[in-house]
């Protein structure tokens, strides 16, 4: 693969800083991300572009994760061990990812954000107040289950990730959509990180765009957590439901041959 242009960098700088606010916000950045190192990156392998997107990605988790843990607190009895687990199943989807088309993805990834965005657009009470409907072992064995799940697909995939974590979250076990966004954040740190365990030492990430979309990406994150937090978990609710329908268009138009 030839090295790319500084235009290219810059569009997928670009990218990365939406995708991070996206991310920081209500997750799902990576349904921003993935197709743009696609477009930009056309001589790459999926496996390159999965570890690049990896890489550059975990700086905003972290920044998100860190800004959200200092304005909302959310509750690390519940977050710690979700994200433990979490790590194990993206190491497991990493090897499964390696061998699986990406293509064969798609139509799944279109189902699921079908469900979330029409349970969350006709329950518009849903994450405004914390109601939670599990206590004790029971609540953190769910969390730990969600995040062993969405991990493994994390790692063999991953678009959609984020907000999967926050649907759950919300829907399950009943946070705030502010309180579901913090934890998955955690969460999400975890699955990039075990994902980059497989990855990195089999040599597919591409430095060069790894560090620029890292940089923008860990900008975007910081922006989209303040903003986030600043404007409560009504406004989280309202990008939920318009993130998720614009993949869902994106995702249904390139099944029915809309675009490429």
């Amino acid at each position: 693969m030839s090295d790319p242009t500084l235009t290219t960098l810059a569009f997928l700088g670009a990218a990365a800083f939406v995708a991070g606010w996206i991310d920081a916000v209500v997750g799902g950045g990576g349904l921003v991300l993935l197709p743009a190192l696609l477009v930009g990156l056309p001589g790459a392998s999926p496996a390159q572009l999965l570890a690049t997107n990896k890489l550059g990605s975990i700086f905003g988790t972290a920044t998100s994760s860190v800004t959200y843990y200092r304005r909302v607190r959310p509750d690390l009895r519940t977050a710690l061990p979700m994200a433990g687990v979490a790590f194990v199943g993206a190491a497991g989807g990493a090897l499964i990812g390696l061998h699986i088309p990406k293509s064969a993805f798609n139509p799944i990834i279109l189902v699921l954000l079908l469900l979330v965005g029409a349970y969350t657009l006709f329950k518009p009470d849903l994450g405004s107040e914390a109601i939670r409907r599990f206590h004790g072992a029971r609540h953190t064995a769910l969390a730990m289950l969600t995040g062993f799940v969405i991990g493994v697909y994390d790692g063999a995939l991953g678009p959609g990730t984020g907000s999967f974590l926050v649907f759950t979250l919300v829907g399950l076990l009943g946070y705030t959509f502010l309180q579901a966004s913090a934890k998955a954040k955690i969460a999400n740190f975890a699955t990039n990180l075990g994902a980059l365990v497989i990855f990195v030492p089999m040599g597919l990430v591409i430095l060069k765009v790894a560090v620029v979309i890292a940089a923008a990406n860990l900008i975007g994150s910081y922006v989209g957590a303040r903003t986030a937090v600043a404007r409560g978990s009504g406004f989280v609710r309202v990008v939920f439901v318009v993130v998720v329908s614009a993949f869902i268009v994106k995702i249904g138009g390139s099944l029915i041959g809309w675009w490429a």
